[in-house]
Parts: structure tokens; C-alpha cells; sequence
């Protein structure tokens, strides 16, 4: 069951809260919330409707360009298999998304320069093809 009015009372919250912007950079990977989304965009989870994400791309101080991961293991070209934190997740690069700073909560991690790599190199080619 979708849980849309749940999620617009959350995304009114996050939009009224003008908290000074953190510090996030390229690489990372944060906590953001990702929102209830409909058809085969990805959700978030649980009671803010977040999921990690990996900043491709810091557009200003206050958005940036992310792409969501999930924790289950999936092959085919718009899927990037990560290890971060001892873990393996997959990143989803068909969901490549613009964010503003205020769906961020906490920063998890940065993700090494060879998994970014194979990151970006996916999703040039993604988007080339």
C-alpha cells in the first residue's frame, strides 16, 4: 500500500525547514529521503522515506545530482555493483535524480575512487547508448 499522504506531510516538513545546508561533496554516500514515488521509481523507507544515495555530481550549495542504492544484489546495465562501509549494495544509475539539500540526513560514508569510477563510467555509457 502506497503511503502518499504520509509522505506529503513529511515532504511539507522538509520543505519548510531552511536549516543552514551541510557540508556534502561528490562520492559521498548519505541517508536522504527519497520519498514515495510512484510506478518504478524507487521509494524510500520506513518513517522518512529514505534510502542511501551517492552524490554523482554537486551542482551549488544547495543540490546535486544522486543516484539511489539498494542492498540487493542486481546485474544488468543500469546497475553498478559497490562495496562501501564492508558491504556490497548496488547502485541504481536509471534513477539518477536531482536533490536538494534539505532530503539529506546523515552521511554514511565516501566511496572509493575505483567504485566511483566503474559508477560514473556506467552511467556515461547509460546515457550514451
Amino acid at each position: 500500500m502506497k503511503r502518499f499522504l504520509e509522505w506529503i506531510g513529511y515532504k511539507k516538513k522538509l520543505d519548510t525547514s531552511n536549516h543552514r545546508p551541510p557540508y556534502f561533496k561528490q562520492r559521498e554516500i548519505w541517508w536522504a529521503s527519497f520519498g514515495e514515488n510512484i510506478g518504478t521509481e524507487m521509494n524510500g523507507k520506513h518513517t522518512y522515506f529514505r534510502r542511501p544515495v551517492l552524490i554523482i555530481r554537486k551542482l551549488d550549495r544547495y543540490s546535486f545530482l544522486a543516484v539511489p542504492l539498494t542492498s540487493k544484489l542486481k546485474e544488468g546495465s543500469w546497475y553498478v555493483p559497490i562495496t562501501h562501509s564492508g558491504k556490497k549494495s548496488t547502485v541504481v544509475i536509471s534513477q539518477l535524480r536531482h536533490l536538494d539539500y534539505r532530503r539529506l540526513d546523515k552521511r554514511m560514508t565516501t566511496l572509493d575512487e575505483n567504485d566511483f569510477t566503474k559508477v560514473i563510467t556506467a552511467l556515461v555509457d547509460f546515457i550514451q547508448k
